[in-house]
């Protein structure tokens, strides 16, 4: 088995590192178009092999997609990093040519790749790779929704003062501030509602600061969070290519389910050796629904934008 990571900044990196650390593929190709910084980090990696006891073979390239030949999995990370006050839809011009490059050089040389989506704004890069390449949707995934949800057993976890691996909790729609929707409804802990154990303010708060969660730590840091990303990608490519059909929510191509078509938008999958392998329907209720509708409406317009580019 073989995965490339294309970026090797702070997210490709740790996505690389946790792939490694799992020995989810016995190679591993990290990319980046700076001279130099994908064979530092590769080389860096792999002396850490002997301390941390993988064999995963790690390679880095300054921009020579001829080493990602054949395989399985690419994982997208390229592109410039959100900045303090910067929206997401402030990204599309500059990381939308980027995207769609790097996704077209990967094909190239492999194919039969699945393609994961990491880089920002992700929905919109999720739907431009989708278009631009023309691969079947279930080849075609953008992390978001398993980061989104695993922020929201953070805070639900917080609020309760519990362990986060007792919790059950998802976040659909957009992979931004405004357009994500934490289920607090269908969320559990050990099996049963949320509710049993926070009050509705409560949940309101645990679901505000989930929707911010990533502006509070670029406030915080002054560029993206890294680590969960970087290990949120990793689980993706681990659920691929161990086939463990792990339910997730990701950004993946809608024809009718939950009421949406031509657009790439997070809802709960099954994801396995041949990527999205199944769309689950939540049942949302009539509140869900239309703030579902109400956040598709606004990835369309950042799709809307892509129209407007020259790439």
């Amino acid at each position: 088995m073989k995965v490339t990571v294309v970026g090797a900044g702070a997210v490709g990196a740790t996505c690389a590192d946790n792939i490694a650390r799992k020995e989810l593929c016995s190679e591993l190709v990290l990319l980046d178009i700076k001279e130099g910084v994908a064979e530092g980090k590769a080389i860096d990696m792999m002396q850490c092999a002997t301390l941390l006891g993988f064999d995963t073979k790690i390679i880095g390239s300054t921009n020579d997609y001829t080493k990602t030949a054949n395989s399985d999995v690419a994982v997208i990370t390229s592109g410039l990093p959100r900045k303090p006050g910067m929206t997401r839809e402030e990204l599309i011009g500059i990381n939308a040519g980027i995207v769609k490059g790097v996704a077209e050089n990967i094909l190239k040389y492999s194919p039969d790749a699945i393609i994961i989506i990491i880089s920002n704004p992700m929905d919109t890069m999720t739907y431009l790779a989708l278009q631009s390449t023309g691969l079947p949707k279930n080849r075609i995934i953008g992390m978001g929704g398993i980061l989104d949800s695993s922020r929201f057993k953070y805070y639900l976890s917080t609020a309760i003062g519990c362990s986060p691996n007792d919790l059950q909790g998802f976040v659909v729609g957009g992979h931004g501030d405004t357009t994500m929707i934490p289920l607090t409804r269908l969320a559990t802990y050990q099996g049963s509602p949320v509710s049993e154990y926070l009050d509705a303010e409560a949940l309101k708060k645990v679901a505000a600061d989930t929707m911010v969660g990533g502006a509070t730590l670029t406030g915080l840091l002054g560029t993206s969070a890294w680590y969960a990303p970087g290990a949120a990608g990793a689980a993706l490519v681990e659920s691929i290519v161990r086939d463990e059909k792990k339910l997730f929510t990701c950004c993946v191509s809608v024809d009718g389910e939950y009421g949406q078509k031509d657009i790439c938008i997070g809802v709960p999958v099954i994801i396995g050796r041949n990527g999205v392998e199944k769309i689950l329907d939540f049942k949302l209720n009539e509140e869900e629904q239309a703030a579902f509708n109400k956040s598709a409406d606004a990835v369309r317009n950042m799709n809307n934008v892509l129209a407007t580019l020259s790439i």
